[in-house]
């Protein structure tokens, strides 16, 4: 491989000071221990795919978890500077980190910025402080705002996480929510619909009947608020989610992951994708901390490279870059035999443009159908 192959580099940082009632993800509870152990692993499992991979030019960073504002700065730098070192950076590397406004009250933020973050990705998820009680946020909303000035004065690029669909939710209600955001001055809004995931708190209160999700009906009429009021405050939903002012302001790690690019994945459960000589190749590390740290030790890498099948690599081209403004190009999805007749099935819903397949407005809002009938084309 060559520095032509961008390459972005995922950090799982697993810890969170509390578990919100809708999260699936790989976290566990900060008890207040230093975290040396995972970050001496992160350093040495960042080596073990250097070793691996080759020169590349490295593009992105990203901190995701769990909460990796939790982290030490000095943590954050020593992390940065071997990505760095181990593969040559892009000129205008982009390094983000998600964060929790209760951080940005410690001076937290502009010590980040000092070791290297450049984006800062804010969970501010609400600003209604009833909406954050039901979301067990540990943030009021007076905390968000002081959080979103924060890191507006630390941060070259901010973005600003939401969840809608709520209980009691209208779309008045989430229309105002936005426009005040976007009054906010941050250049990039990720507005995500509540999902009840399997085996979380939220899900067992809805088995018990203690909580009702927003129907279908009403998600599509605050999809569409969502849609209609960003765009008339200057954004662009160039993915579904992700809106953005501007194409400098587009996530550019997030781009990696729906363009079928190679990012690394280190940390506990992270994920990564690497195109080798023989193949493509899908990574997971193992998720618990310790077994991580154990198998980094034991084999120098977190995880074990698993090769995709040419069908599988296509399906993950379909499900990823269909979600995009840009679509996907149609030679990434010769193995899944979509024809014209399918197309066409799926007309105001897909198109045809310039050699790519792009979902249409109206596609979007129901684009797990769309991909489903595509995927099973043949």
């Amino acid at each position: 491989m060559s520095l032509e192959q961008p390459l972005g580099v995922y950090v799982h940082w697993p810890y969170c000071a509390r578990i919100c009632p809708y999260c699936d993800f790989n976290v566990v509870r900060d008890r207040g221990g230093s975290g040396e152990a995972l970050v001496r692993a992160i350093l040495a499992d960042l080596e073990g795919h250097a070793a691996r991979l080759g020169e590349r030019q490295l593009t992105s960073i990203f901190f995701g978890g769990g909460t990796p504002s939790l982290m030490r700065p000095e943590d954050v730098a020593r992390v940065i500077e071997a990505a760095k070192r181990l593969w040559p950076a892009a000129s205008d590397l982009e390094v983000s980190l998600e964060a929790n406004p209760t951080d940005a009250e410690s001076g937290r933020f502009a010590a980040l910025a000092t070791a290297g973050v450049n984006r800062l990705s804010l969970g501010v998820q609400s600003f209604d402080d009833n909406d954050l009680r039901f979301l067990g946020r540990n943030h009021d909303a007076a905390a968000a705002r002081r959080a979103v000035n924060q890191a507006m004065a630390s941060f070259r690029r901010v973005s600003v996480d939401l969840i809608y669909a709520l209980p009691g939710q209208t779309a008045p209600k989430w229309a105002a929510a936005l426009v005040e955001v976007a009054g906010l001055g941050v250049e990039h809004i990720s507005p995500y619909q509540l999902t009840i995931e399997a085996g979380t708190a939220f899900d067992r209160q809805v088995r018990r009947g203690t909580i009702k999700p927003a129907s279908d009906d009403l998600g599509a009429e605050l999809y569409e608020t969502t849609q209609t009021v960003l765009q008339d405050a200057g954004f662009e939903a160039y993915e579904v989610s992700n809106h953005a002012r501007g194409d400098a302001a587009r996530s550019r790690h997030n781009l990696i992951y729906w363009r079928g690019q190679d990012y690394v994945g280190v940390g506990p459960g992270a994920h990564g994708r690497l195109t080798l000589a023989d193949g493509r190749y899908a990574t997971e590390a193992a998720r618990a901390i310790p077994a991580y740290i154990a198998q980094v030790g034991r084999s120098g890498m977190g995880c074990d490279p698993e090769r995709l099948a040419l069908r599988e690599r296509a399906l993950e081209r379909l499900l990823m870059g269909l979600r995009t403004v840009e679509g996907v190009a149609c030679t990434d999805l010769e193995p899944l035999s979509i024809g014209a007749e399918r197309i066409a099935d799926l007309d105001g819903l897909i198109r045809l443009e310039g050699g790519r397949l792009v979902a249409t407005a109206e596609g979007r809002p129901v684009l797990d159908r769309v991909i489903a009938e595509l995927a099973h084309a043949h």
